[in-house]
């Protein structure tokens, strides 16, 4: 269930919040989420290949792997005390090299702690 902190944590791609000024910068954070495909989804990604287009066994992992590795990012950032993160970055690799089934997806940003700016009205 979200809360009304959750709402006010904000995350962005870029390197900054339209109106809210930075007090502090914490640092790095980042969130990891491996995935494998194991061999039934494999098999089923080869069979849908055939025809070509989406692969739609995959498509719906590779976002729950998104949203885990954002998740885990945000989660980081508030344990340091973090109420924003900029400069979110998210990206994939196999690893394990040719053939691999698993494949990482990485969200990285730097958290801060911001509060809005004061309107001069």
């Amino acid at each position: 269930m979200e809360t009304q902190k959750d709402r006010d944590f904000k995350v962005v791609t870029i390197p900054s919040v339209p109106g809210y000024k930075i007090t502090k910068v914490v640092g790095l954070v980042n969130g990891l989420s491996p995935r494998t495909r194991g061999i039934g989804g494999v098999i089923a990604g080869a069979l849908q290949s055939i025809g070509g287009g989406e692969i739609t066994a995959f498509t719906s992992e590779i976002e729950k792997a998104r949203v885990d590795a954002i998740s885990r990012a945000i989660r980081q950032a508030k344990k340091r005390g973090a109420n924003a993160i900029v400069g979110l970055d998210i990206e994939t690799s196999d690893v394990g090299g040719e053939g691999s089934f698993i494949t990482l997806i990485s969200a990285s940003g730097t958290a801060l702690v911001i509060e809005p700016e004061e309107s001069s009205g």
